[in-house]
């Protein structure tokens, strides 16, 4: 009788633990964006005394840290009864969140445009055509600038489409500040840097709104590539477009510093952090090569990084297997974020 008892609790216990796991089962893959996690990649850290942690966005499921921003500008959107079911989006997007929108699009049953520069990679293409996307090409050699331009244009030609314009949608920031910075000081309370790309400045601007208000202390900074170059993912200030976002949510004070950062310390960067396992992509070595900036001004301190996607979108340009030389030159000819 007591084996039998025995057995009876350890059913009892199995039972349990099975209702347990299938509490973790998402009702849509859309409950899987966010609560990416956090690594320690202190090893690569060139001060003892100053830890590097980074937050693997590439874990969300479209692939990047945009699925937030895709998924809080549309269901902002919703709210405000700017679409039902069979609504047509436009979106200029170089893209990540093109890519996230497209997702986000065939779940709930809406159409997308995404205008996008001609020569962003095959992975991005081939990804928004997966998910049902019609990809309109902006005119080549004017980079995300052009695609923004036309999108605008086509947008106001059709204004029963709806136009969700990342760069000026509160809801990009929002996305940050509601879900990405309390997840940051949750998994990382001490933190006490935070280095992120400045592209469209939602990352930066959510996150740091949220961290500056939880604990002051936390310095902010802005990684951004040299005027006139290109750093996939990232935006320079002086280059003449700056996102509305960035300065109706006070970007410029919410910044301590910014660092600039080229498209030769991106990828060695981005390879060194395959040395430690994690397969990121370029704008991720953009931000780490500001993490070692950080690291190495500062006599002690906590060092949290953004990876804004993970590396098999970047799978084309060869950046591991070729040299630092070349794989400079490819990224001039194509966009990969």
């Amino acid at each position: 009788m007591a084996i039998r008892y025995r057995f009876f609790q350890q059913w009892q216990v199995a039972v349990t633990d099975i209702a347990l796991q299938s509490s973790k089962i998402a009702s849509s893959i859309l409950d899987l964006i966010g609560n990416t996690p956090i690594v320690d990649i202190s090893e690569l850290s060139p001060n003892p005394k100053a830890s590097i942690f980074i937050k693997l966005e590439g874990q969300n499921p479209g692939g990047s840290i945009k699925d937030r921003v895709a998924l809080s500008m549309i269901e902002t959107a919703e709210r405000e009864g700017l679409l039902t079911r069979g609504s047509t989006l436009i979106e200029p997007s170089s893209g990540n969140t093109g890519i996230g929108m497209a997702l986000i699009c065939r779940v709930k049953g809406y159409k997308l445009k995404v205008v996008m520069p001609p020569n962003v990679s095959k992975e991005r293409r081939e990804l928004l055509e997966i998910w049902g996307a019609e990809i309109i090409d902006s005119p080549d050699g004017e980079g995300s600038n052009g695609a923004v331009k036309l999108a605008r244009k086509i947008a106001s030609d059709h204004p029963d489409w709806v136009f969700l314009y990342q760069y000026a949608n509160q809801a990009n920031p929002k996305a940050h500040f509601e879900n990405t910075g309390p997840e940051i000081l949750r998994d990382l309370p001490n933190i006490t840097h935070f280095v992120a790309g400045l592209g469209t400045s939602g990352t930066l601007i959510g996150v740091g709104s949220y961290l500056k208000q939880e604990k002051p202390e936390v310095q902010i900074w802005a990684v951004e590539p040299p005027a006139g170059e290109v750093v996939d993912g990232l935006r320079s200030l002086d280059d003449g477009y700056i996102p509305p976002i960035f300065i109706e949510n006070n970007g410029p004070l919410l910044l301590d510093r910014k660092t600039v950062v080229g498209p030769r310390d991106s990828i060695i960067w981005t390879k060194k952090l395959a040395e430690v396992g994690i397969f990121a992509g370029i704008s991720t070595g953009a931000a780490l090569s500001g993490a070692i900036k950080c690291a190495n001004s500062i006599d002690t301190g906590v060092i949290l990084i953004i990876s804004p996607d993970a590396g098999w979108k970047y799978l084309s340009s060869e950046i591991w297997t070729l040299s630092i030389d070349e794989a400079v030159e490819r990224t001039k000819s194509t966009i990969y974020f």
